[in-house]
């Protein structure tokens, strides 16, 4: 009998945040695998939304997102990083996720290529897919995993259509350069692309450097969707509040695509997230130096006790080089045993990555965990790794 399921989700493999998080709960362990902060988000935005649903309308919003959330996003980023935009290039989403299916669906056709930087979040390869798209990867080499001008070259072919750029990049924590955004930029123009921007961290960043959008680079306005995320920005992973940005036809066509996928979300948190997004900056300094804290502890503990971390500058993830640490196993071979034998779990980076180009050497933890957590991590990881080595 003919399968009824499309391809693309019977040949899938359960999504390895999942999985991780599923061996977890099963083993009892300290998950440090999924990202999402332990901690409260800013109390302000809980109020916000007790309030709205007390107060507000819980009936549809419009399509697109309230007026308020939409107005309050593009004065946010007048602020945050110089943007000029107005309400009508602004999509509300049902998170990052959502924005990202809903560009795809509406700028892939059958037989486009798409770049596909790697490592990347696992959601795109098979949103391309199922479009009728096909992926193209340019695998990104640690430990500073930088974009360059002659792997883009050596990608695009006549059939290329869109690229699609996360950054700040998760899993590696790293900002691309003003001169690799420049280098993106430049073939975008040249060969007709559109950007499809992932920048869910843009403001998870511990470098002391605001964001730069690829949308800010000359020429790229016209030709970018750039993708924020609430959940991220105020640690509210569960709220799922997201949206895209674009102008023009692009924006149109995007609304009309998530009009099909959720046509709104969840009028409450959208009365929230308005609120949020207008809070005095210093709200989010506090928590950004909490989640600093955090990630200074977990470098710091894992340092000691003999694991060499990489060069981290945004994300709630910190990455350890097994090779360098005298760790003779492979990443999905540590993250199994580790779950099992020492009680945390972590995220092998090669599951983020398509074909065979991956790195078998690297394992991703999450920091925005409380101290006495990371403590705990820190030390069962320091008796495995003793074991390891004998």
């Amino acid at each position: 009998m003919k399968s009824r399921i499309h391809p693309v989700y019977a040949e899938m493999e359960r999504t390895v945040f999942d999985r991780m998080s599923a061996l977890a709960r099963e083993h009892g362990a300290i998950n440090l695998g999924q990202g999402f902060p332990d901690g409260p988000p800013p109390p302000a935005l809980i109020e916000a939304a007790a309030r709205a649903l007390q107060e507000k309308s819980s009936q549809y919003p419009p399509g697109a997102g309230l007026a308020e959330l939409r107005e309050a996003i593009c004065a946010y980023y007048a602020r945050r990083q110089g943007l000029a935009l107005a309400p009508e290039q602004v999509t509300v989403t049902s998170g990052a996720t959502e924005a990202l299916a809903a560009a795809v669906s509406a700028l892939v056709q059958p037989g486009d290529e798409v770049i596909l930087f790697q490592p990347a979040y696992d959601a795109y390869a098979p949103t391309v897919r199922r479009a009728g798209g096909v992926p193209v990867s340019i695998p990104l080499s640690p430990p500073h995993f930088r974009y360059t001008a002659e792997a883009l070259a050596a990608a695009i072919t006549p059939a290329t259509r869109l690229l699609m750029f996360n950054d700040p990049l998760n899993p590696a924590g790293t900002v691309a350069s003003h001169a690799e955004l420049e280098t993106i930029a430049r073939a975008c123009v040249e060969h007709d692309l559109v950007a499809v921007c992932d920048e869910v961290w843009e403001d998870v960043r511990f470098d002391g450097v605001a964001h730069r959008s690829l949308a800010a680079v000359p020429g790229m306005a016209e030709r970018t969707v750039k993708i924020g995320s609430a959940g991220k920005i105020f640690g509210l992973t569960g709220w799922k509040i997201g949206w895209m940005i674009a102008q023009s036809e692009l924006a149109t066509a995007l609304q009309r695509a998530h009009q099909f996928l959720t046509y709104a979300t969840a009028v409450p948190l959208q009365w929230a997230v308005a609120e949020g997004l207008a809070l005095p900056d210093a709200v989010l300094a506090d928590q950004r130096a909490e989640w600093n804290a955090a990630r200074e502890r977990l470098r710091t503990g894992l340092a000691a006790a003999g694991f060499v971390v990489l060069p981290n500058a945004a994300t709630w993830f910190l990455n350890v080089d097994l090779s360098a640490s005298g760790i003779s196993l492979c990443d999905s071979e540590f993250s199994e045993r580790a779950v099992a034998e020492a009680g945390v779990a972590t995220v092998p980076v090669s599951a983020l990555y398509q074909g065979e180009a991956a790195p078998r050497h690297l394992v991703r933890f999450c920091f925005t965990k409380p101290a006495e957590v990371l403590d705990e991590a820190v030390f069962r990881l320091a008796r495995f790794r003793e074991r390891l080595l004998g």
